[in-house]
């Protein structure tokens, strides 16, 4: 590429550059490719979360991944890192208004080429039971309480209780729930 005046050649690659149209950015396949992207300013505030899950189906293509960007969680086949998967194509994907998922975990115990139980935390407090393959919602905890006072909770949800299929989920101002659906609600701080 030549440059006006001196004639030196530049040998430089640009990654980005901007026209009266806009902004010219080279993106990674992983970025370009990802449906509804979200703008590059706002892109640190949103928290985004990966889970995986293995079911064990007879065509050799069981793994499924369930990931969250801003308010939507999307659950795709994983064909492994050296095939990419068709984000175009989810099994499932589901667009929240009034909230954000936060944490997402999936059952393994239970998971089967039918059925599997996602576990997923909201950024107001609510944990939502799902089944992405059957395309149903099972059940919504912790929607009853009032979110407009100063302590705007977070549900932070922990992995499935080891060996079962009890689920764990805890809150910021300290109340956790442990069990089957549904959910016991246990104080684990006095002070709360």
């Amino acid at each position: 590429m030549a440059t006006e005046g001196g004639g030196k050649e530049m040998n430089e690659i640009k990654t980005q550059f901007t026209t009266r149209e806009g902004l010219y950015k080279l993106l990674p396949h992983s970025e370009y490719s990802r449906p509804n992207r979200v703008p590059f300013n706002s892109q640190g505030s949103n928290p985004v979360r990966v889970s995986f899950v293995n079911l064990n189906d007879q065509s050799g293509n069981g793994d499924r991944l369930c990931f969250n960007v801003g308010r939507e969680l999307y659950f795709y086949i994983y064909k492994g890192v050296r095939k990419a998967a068709d984000l175009s194509k989810p099994i499932d994907k589901r667009i929240y208004k009034g909230t954000q998922p936060t944490c997402h975990d999936f059952n393994h115990l239970t998971a089967t080429a039918e059925s599997v139980s996602l576990l997923v935390g909201f950024s107001a407090g609510q944990v939502q039971l799902i089944d992405p393959i059957k395309k149903e919602t099972s059940k919504l905890f912790n929607e009853e309480c009032d979110f407009s006072t100063k302590w705007k909770r977070l549900a932070e949800l922990e992995p499935w209780v080891p060996v079962s299929t009890w689920d764990l989920a805890a809150e910021v101002q300290g109340s956790g729930y442990v069990g089957p659906p549904p959910f016991c609600i246990v104080a684990w701080f006095e002070h709360h």
